[in-house]
């Protein structure tokens, strides 16, 4: 891609709750280790083969800030400009953008959760598609992934969720956004008021994708949107329903005040159901903007364009949001989608580290990778699993379907299955563990037996 006019604002978050215990003060999310590298390596990586190298990378908490600055001079200090800035924790996306816009001159910028994204979705093709239509935000959209049978979500709480999903609304040539319900459980009605559909003429609902909560968006509008509605917190569940709804206002007001819709009921926004009602009274963009000459011109009854672009199905694209995810791309970056890793692959279809070391009868299967100096002791059996850097393991372990981080000791005996055993922990002989967590410095008492839990230390 040519270089454009575009600045890049990577929203990293810090302490995700729904990644406790494997985030912590000491171990931030960016930096949490997808096969055996930072998670937030893999978004950079990105940028940079896109030719964006001019980023703001968005940390939440002042201590997480100076870990993921430390980290990013030390990697990418000749290869990329970035900044690194702190806001407070629990600020919200869009909160984050407002923290931020003074260092943002750019006419368009690329921002999101990015973060957490681990996809090899060209970029670039998602500026370009924005810069062609002139949009005021082009989103990604992914085809939703399917999650791994392995490993579990965190036991218990598995079963208690249903899936949920995004519902989208495109035109027919699956370019526009005509309509989004953030969240919404499949299994209950959408509702789409006559007079949207009216407005927006055809529309294909969807709900087979996923938002990537990567955005592009016109900078000048995005701003305006943030500095008016302070109520807004999040660029998924508030700015981008806003822009969407806002496009075709002017049309849908002039057939009267929209019916009660129940998909903000179902995970949109709390507020957005008063504020679109709100948006009925205030001018729409198509005032707001119609006499700026270097705005966009309204196409027939869009007051401004809200665009989607929908990457190829065999494109890798996944979130790191949940701990089920985190052992599912964990695990598809060491198979199915190994190119990602950015390792060279044995001809067992795995990673072993060169200093590592295997004890007699040890096997380390497909789709494994290894650490730098760490040890296996005789007769152990790895399947499906990463081990970190530099830990020490007994004889007689089993690990399959897992991720083990760096620095950790596992006595003889033990068992792990569908797991996440983050650095420095100990596991005394004969521990089993199936579908755990178990977090940074936790000490598993020998011969003890855990299913579905979150081990960790008070």
């Amino acid at each position: 891609m040519t270089k454009m006019d575009f600045q890049v604002v990577v929203l990293a978050g810090g302490t995700s709750k729904n990644l406790v215990p494997l985030v912590s003060k000491d171990l931030p999310k960016p930096l949490l280790p997808v096969a055996n590298r930072p998670l937030l390596s893999y978004v950079l990586e990105l940028l940079e083969s896109s030719n964006l190298k001019d980023l703001i990378v968005v940390v939440e908490g002042q201590d997480a800030a100076v870990k993921v600055g430390t980290w990013i001079s030390s990697t990418y200090a000749a290869r990329i400009h970035v900044e690194v800035a702190a806001v407070p924790e629990d600020v919200g996306t869009a909160g984050a953008l407002r923290a931020v816009a003074h260092y943002l001159t750019a006419n368009d910028i690329l921002a999101s959760i990015i973060g957490d994204l681990v996809c090899n979705v060209p970029l670039g093709a998602v500026a370009a598609a924005h810069r062609r239509h002139d949009a005021v935000v082009t989103s990604l959209l992914c085809a939703t992934p399917v999650p791994s049978e392995t490993g579990s979500s965190g036991g218990k709480d598995k079963a208690k969720k249903p899936a949920r999903y995004n519902i989208i609304g495109l035109d027919p040539t699956q370019q526009f956004l005509l309509f989004v319900a953030t969240g919404a459980e499949v299994e209950k009605d959408i509702k789409v008021q006559k007079s949207l559909l009216q407005a927006a003429g055809e529309m294909e609902i969807r709900a087979d994708l996923m938002d990537a909560h990567l955005y592009a968006f016109k900078w000048s509008v995005l701003k305006e949107v943030l500095d008016q509605n302070e109520t807004f917190q999040s660029l998924k569940q508030d700015v981008l329903p806003y822009l969407v709804w806002s496009q075709l206002r002017s049309k849908v007001a002039s057939d009267g005040a929209p019916e009660a819709e129940n998909w903000n009921e179902n995970g949109a926004s709390q507020n957005s159901q008063s504020l679109l009602s709100q948006h009925l009274a205030t001018p729409s963009f198509h005032d707001i903007y119609a006499s700026d000459r270097n705005g966009f011109s309204p196409a027939p009854r869009r007051t401004h364009k809200c665009c989607a672009y929908i990457a190829d199905k065999s494109k890798y694209c996944a979130r790191l949001n949940s701990i089920q995810a985190f052992n599912d791309i964990n695990r598809d970056v060491i198979g199915e989608a190994s190119h990602l890793s950015g390792y060279s692959f044995s001809v067992h279809n795995n990673v072993i580290h060169p200093s590592a070391e295997l004890g007699s009868k040890t096997t380390v299967g497909p789709q494994c990778m290894l650490g730098e100096g760490s040890q296996l002791g005789d007769k152990c059996s790895v399947k499906r699993s990463l081990i970190g850097r530099h830990c020490r393991i007994g004889s007689n372990v089993k690990v399959a379907n897992s991720v083990v981080m760096n620095h950790v000791t596992i006595g003889d005996g033990c068992s792990i299955q569908g797991s996440a055993i983050c650095s420095n922990v100990q596991l005394h002989e004969r521990a089993v563990l199936k579908d755990c967590q178990v977090g940074a410095g936790f000490v598993v008492t020998a011969g003890s037996e855990h299913k579905g839990e979150s081990l960790a230390r008070k």
